[in-house]
């Protein structure tokens, strides 16, 4: 009992409110930029393999009521799987959408994976939906997928970094250092940066058998120091989730977590919009 005494904590060192994901998900539903006709473009990245697609479908199927999977993510590790870049919307009715977008890229390699270049002209909208990255040469300016004038809906207005919490200690460096590189001109560009942790459920057995568990967890919240040292995103822009993987039906404690996580990046977003 002592030894699980120090695991866990006493009171959650964040708070989050389990029984009212209502709240946030009306936040959501009522979220519109000032200005008409102006989209948030979240841009998402990190390791192949972390769970960007998956986040992305949690994303749609919280807002949806229901299980969705448009973002094709794989079950197995096989290098990166999301190739082209892409932009996925989210229904919001028959006919409309909400006025924010996701857009998911191939995932970053110690060797093989993404060009941080191309990472940075998809920051600044230089890159056109569709094209298909090359591991070996970023997007060059004659390329038909080069966009010579992005408008503002083209850019990126926040920078998601998507990270398995179950393998951090085994980050390579060299990925770390394009975490660095990416962020650095994230904030040379003035683009919020957040950080998602994601199957969270596989980091103790405390965690998958009830995920409000997560902000007691001790060895969690030393997982998100950790990260936080190494890469230099804030604690208070890291957020643990759960992605939904082999479930059929919705969870209330799997919503509660993704829709705070969205409800912060939607509101850096805004901020960067709105500067």
């Amino acid at each position: 009992m002592a030894f699980l005494q120090k695991l866990i904590l006493s009171k959650p060192w964040r708070e989050i409110n389990w029984r009212d994901k209502q709240r946030d998900l009306q936040y959501v539903r009522n979220y519109k930029p000032k200005t008409e006709g102006q989209l948030l473009r979240i841009l998402l990245h990190g390791p192949a393999g972390a769970g960007k697609s998956s986040f992305i479908n949690s994303v749609q199927s919280v807002l949806l009521g229901r299980m969705y999977a448009l973002a094709l993510a794989n079950n197995t590790f096989s290098g990166c799987f999301t190739k082209k870049y892409t932009t996925y919307k989210i229904k919001k009715g028959a006919e409309t959408f909400y006025p924010f977008v996701f857009n998911d890229i191939m995932g970053l390699g110690p060797t093989i994976g993404v060009q941080v270049k191309d990472v940075n002209l998809a920051m600044k909208g230089k890159v056109k939906e569709g094209y298909k990255f090359n591991p070996d040469s970023k997007l060059s300016k004659d390329n038909q997928f080069y966009n010579k004038g992005p408008t503002n809906n083209d850019k990126v207005h926040v920078l998601v970094c998507v990270i398995n919490a179950n393998t951090l200690s085994q980050l390579s460096e060299n990925i770390v250092k394009k975490i660095r590189e990416i962020r650095k001109e994230a904030s040379e560009l003035g683009i919020p940066q957040v950080a998602i942790l994601t199957k969270i459920d596989q980091v103790c057995p405390e965690i998958k058998d009830d995920l409000q568990n997560i902000y007691k967890i001790k060895c969690l919240k030393e997982k998100m120091e950790m990260f936080s040292a190494k890469v230099g995103i804030p604690m208070n822009c890291i957020f643990p989730v759960k992605n939904y993987h082999e479930e059929i039906d919705l969870d209330s404690d799997v919503d509660s977590l993704i829709l705070s996580a969205l409800r912060n990046i939607i509101n850096f977003g805004d901020d960067c919009i709105n500067k």
